[in-house]
């Protein structure tokens, strides 16, 4: 099976085109990061019992960089980012038993939590222009100045610092998708690269791998190996380019 990794910034169009991928013909299962993070501290589940036992009736904040928010975000981190993985998990092996070609992660901060070392392909969604995302963020949030906007651009990252990462992972491990344009030439994009992605990835090879477990298990270990080296030479040449 194959685990796509799906990231890009905000207002560069990741949402679409994860509806894009779960809808006909491609259907395939979305693991949403957000949504699973918000299940896991729902009440009535251990995330929930955790985060009140440690935080108890207060309105502590956690957002802020006096040490005392630093420890609690750090708290609230260590509680909820474990549970997270472990939905992921759950969902993910869920998906390789009903025999799924492939199933997408979507989470908005893929390389920042070292995520991408699981996928057998990162996708990632970007524009060239800055400005298109602070257009498409204004229409979408009318409220925000300026300013805001910026900074909540410039939160998850330069999407084009996403985009050349995932370009250096090579022809078939990475998917850079430009959504300068409209919904369709974005749709056309991900249909041609989905199309090239099963060709390399056949639905029987899911099968196969299916059928025998400790294959998967020995694929899936190489692709971590393979996808951690890749990170370190990203590494090594960003801290190259710097002297």
């Amino acid at each position: 099976m194959l685990l796509i990794g799906l990231t890009g910034s905000i207002a560069t169009g990741k949402s679409t085109v994860s509806s894009l991928l779960s809808s006909p013909p491609h259907n395939i299962p979305i693991i949403d990061a957000d949504l699973l993070a918000r299940q896991v501290v729902e009440p009535g589940t251990p995330g929930y019992a955790a985060i009140v036992r440690h935080f108890a009736a207060t309105t502590r904040r956690v957002f802020g960089e006096t040490e005392a928010l630093r420890r609690d975000r750090a708290a609230l981190n260590a509680i909820v980012h474990p549970a997270v993985r472990r939905a992921m998990f759950r969902a993910v092996l869920a998906c390789y038993l009903r025999g799924c070609w492939a199933v997408a992660l979507d989470v908005p901060l893929l390389f920042e939590g070292g995520l991408d070392r699981f996928c057998g392909v990162t996708v990632v969604v970007a524009v060239r222009d800055p400005e298109v995302q602070l257009r498409r963020l204004a229409a979408r949030d009318p409220h925000l100045s300026r300013e805001d906007a910026e900074n909540r651009v410039r939160s998850q990252g330069d999407v084009r610092e996403k985009a050349a990462r995932c370009e250096a992972r090579g022809d078939g491990r990475g998917v850079v998708l430009w959504n300068d344009g409209s919904r369709e030439e974005l749709a056309a994009s991900v249909h041609e690269a989905l199309a090239k992605l099963k060709a390399q990835n056949p639905p029987w090879w899911s099968w196969t791998l299916l059928g025998v477990p400790p294959l998967a298990a020995l694929v899936a270990a190489y692709r971590i190996w393979q996808n951690g080296r890749i990170n370190r030479q990203w590494h090594e040449s960003k801290r190259t380019s710097k002297l």
